[in-house]
Formats: C-alpha cells, sequence, structure tokens
C-alpha cells in the first residue's frame, strides 16, 4: 500500500494511492496515518479495504507529510563511504547519530526555507523508515519485522550552522521545513529489499546525486537494531538513514549551495518523488 495524508498545513486528512495513481480519502476509516494504524494489525486492517469504495480526492490536493504525530526523526550521517570521503571525514566504525526536530516536518513539494544568515544550505536525499513495532534491545534479524514502511527524505542542511558552530549537529538540521517526508508511505511488503533501491536529487534540472542504498555502510536492519540499544524506537518514529556523495559542499571544484528561487527534484526507487522550491525565511 501506498499511504498519504493532504490537505493544507496542519490539517491533513488520511489517503491511499489506488493502482490508477489516484488519491482516494480514508477519512471515514481512520483519523490519521499515525499510531496504532502504522502496527501490522493497522496495516493489515487497511489491507483489507477495497480502495474502490472510498471516494476520489479532487485533483490538486496538497500533499503533506505521509506520517502524521512523528514522536523521533533520527537521522544517520556519514552512511556512505563515498559521501564521507567528500566530506573530509574517517568512515564511521558504527553509525553516527543525530536528531532532527520534528517542527522540521513539511509536505514533499512545500517551499524550502532558506535561513535569514544561512550561506551553506545543502539537499541530501535520503532513504527514510517508519517505525511499526516498538523497538528496544532488538536484533538485526528481528528489525525489519518492526518496519511500517519506508519514505523518500530530504534531509535538508544548513552546512555552517551544522559544523562551523559550536554544539552538536542539530541546528544545521532543523529549521522549518528541513525535513521534506513523502508523498506517500509505502508499506514494508512492497519493499522487498531496502539495500537495493536508487535514489538521486537534481537542482534546477541538473542531476547532483545519485546512488543506491546497496552502498550504505550500515543497511536498515543495522541500524534500527543499532538505535533499540541507546533509545526506545516508538510506533510513528521516523529514520533518516543517510545520503549518497554528490552534496553541495562536496561539489567539485567547489561546493555550491542553495540560494532562494531554485527547485529540487529528489525521489528514491518505488517511494515517490519530491519537489521542492526554495524561498528565503
Amino acid at each position: 500500500m501506498k499511504l498519504l495524508r493532504y490537505g493544507s498545513a496542519g490539517q491533513e486528512k488520511p489517503g491511499m494511492l489506488d493502482e490508477a495513481g489516484q488519491i482516494r480519502d480514508l477519512s471515514a476509516i481512520i483519523g490519521d496515518i499515525s499510531g496504532d494504524v502504522l502496527t501490522d494489525a493497522g496495516l493489515k486492517k487497511l489491507g483489507a479495504v477495497d480502495v474502490q469504495t472510498l471516494p476520489v480526492v479532487s485533483d490538486g490536493s496538497r500533499i503533506g507529510p505521509c506520517v502524521g504525530a512523528v514522536g523521533k526523526f533520527v537521522c544517520i550521517g556519514l552512511n556512505y563511504s563515498d559521501h564521507a570521503a567528500e566530506a573530509g571525514q574517517p568512515v564511521p566504525t558504527e553509525p553516527i547519530v543525530f536528531m532532527k526536530t520534528t517542527s522540521a516536518i513539511c509536505g514533499p513539494n512545500d517551499d524550502v526555507e532558506i535561513p535569514r544568515t544561512s550561506q551553506k544550505t545543502d539537499w541530501e536525499v535520503e532513504l527514510g523508515i517508519v517505525i511499526g513495532k516498538r523497538a528496544k534491545y532488538i536484533t538485526e534479524a528481528e528489525a525489519l519485522d518492526h518496519v511500517a514502511g519506508y519514505c523518500t527524505v530530504n534531509d535538508v542542511s544548513e552546512r555552517s550552522f551544522q559544523s562551523e558552530r559550536l554544539g552538536q549537529w542539530t541546528k544545521g538540521k532543523s529549521h522549518d521545513t528541513f525535513g521534506p517526508i513523502g508523498p506517500w508511505l509505502v508499506t514494508r511488503d512492497e519493499v522487498p529489499d531496502p539495500q537495493n533501491l536508487n535514489l538521486w536529487l537534481e537542482v534546477d534540472g541538473v542531476r547532483r546525486q545519485d546512488g543506491n542504498t546497496g552502498t550504505m555502510i550500515f543497511g536498515v536492519a543495522t541500524i534500527i537494531s543499532y538505535l533499540s540499544q541507546f533509545m526506545t524506537l516508538n510506533v510513528g518514529d521516523v529514520i533518516s538513514t543517510g545520503t549518497p556523495p554528490g552534496v553541495g559542499m562536496g561539489q567539485k571544484p567547489k561546493p555550491i549551495f542553495l540560494k532562494a528561487g531554485q527547485v529540487m527534484k529528489l525521489a528514491v526507487e518505488g517511494l515517490g518523488t519530491q519537489e521542492q522550491t526554495t524561498i528565503q525565511a
């Protein structure tokens, strides 16, 4: 299934994509794409619904973040060796973990703000994981059973805030609109191998990133198991798994960063495409 949320910001309704690519309204069945809806039982209930009986949503509706009421937005840094190299960092020996604030989350096609005083706003296409079962001290063998589904994420980053200011990466990762997720959550049964997905990103029509999740240093199962040793992962938590090479700070002969009026377009194979215009905050 491909689940999504549509409508104005803060007032999104739950929906499902049918085989013809039409949005079908789920409001009569569930309140949101969140909480118990994301568990195995909740998804099984939705899977039994005859999609053709659901109302069709009119064209032109805004697509919101594919998950509502996200509790944690956890990210993995430098998870592709060639991205670590372009960042001038050693290949990590264990996952680098940081957080994005949930207030950074926005819809997949919403405008992305360039923060005031920003000089180095950057792009990062990533595979996102949505947790569907509470995970604490789980093994890698158990990990994928704790996944509700997957989505496309743009881990927008301000590099000077992230790396040239004191403290942690969080303040370079958490500006409003720095976390587009969606357009839809694709349930795990439709993603048999999360370690074989192509992902790409373009800026103003120029391909900047082109990678495959098979080249991750730490795969999806490893990441989930690893995080569960340090924190409880709850239903609806989102994990962003790192980006392949080609980010702005790694461009040669010199870095290229975003400015207002540009267009980012990005996708993870099978998980839908995002498109954002940058605006000044």
